[in-house]
């Protein structure tokens, strides 16, 4: 790709990510994302992408990758690990999203495709199929179904995804715009939120 290709394609992701967080991936708008990337042509996300939704799985997919190294590095350790080890294992990456702008638009995204995760239908997104999240979240599951009825482990992390991605997204707002000073320094807010998510998912079944 010619060196102008490519840094026209990451002003495209630049703009991208920071409207799709800041207003939305619905709501934010086509033309606007072209003139923050200094393009004067709407058809630029065409070009470069094939579609808005490409850029939008462009942008996902970049996160994915960056945090891609860290959990392979982890999986080494996981067979045989206990819920709190293998959360933090999830979290620990995707929480250190939150020292760069980047990951911080990034954050505020995957809180709004969260839903999709496909963990209660049992299936993988396209976007993290053969990755090591994937990974850790099978053996996530494996270890429930241990103590937790099936179902009851599938919706369990299924509500650990919706949480962790909230409480990062609304962390990232704060972060960002400094109105709320964040309570706890990054660290021991990574550490709360793993225990808390460990506890969830670790507490008796209702009907038990």
């Amino acid at each position: 790709m010619p060196r102008d290709a490519r840094t026209t394609r990451a002003s495209l992701l630049r703009a991208g990510a920071r409207l799709f967080a800041e207003q939305g991936i619905d709501a934010a708008r086509t033309r606007d994302i072209v003139a923050l990337a200094g393009q004067g042509n709407d058809s630029a996300i065409t070009y470069h992408f094939g579609s808005r939704r490409g850029l939008l799985a462009a942008i996902l997919g970049a996160g994915v990758a960056r945090m891609e190294p860290a959990r392979q590095a982890a999986l080494e350790t996981l067979d045989g690990a206990d819920p709190h080890a293998l959360v933090a294992a999830v979290v620990g990456p995707i929480a250190d999203e939150l020292r760069t702008e980047e990951g911080r638009h990034f954050l505020r995204i995957v809180a709004q495709v969260a839903g999709r995760s496909g963990v209660r239908g049992h299936t993988v997104p396209e976007l993290i199929a053969g990755t090591a999240i994937a990974r850790q979240l099978e053996l996530l599951e494996k270890n429930l179904l241990g103590s937790l009825p099936e179902p009851v482990a599938l919706e369990r992390i299924a509500m650990m995804i919706a949480f962790l991605t909230a409480a990062l997204a609304d962390r990232a707002v704060q972060v960002t715009t400094g109105q709320a000073a964040p309570l706890l320094g990054h660290e021991e807010f990574r550490a709360e939120l793993t225990a808390m998510l460990s506890a969830a998912l670790t507490a008796p079944a209702a009907n038990a």
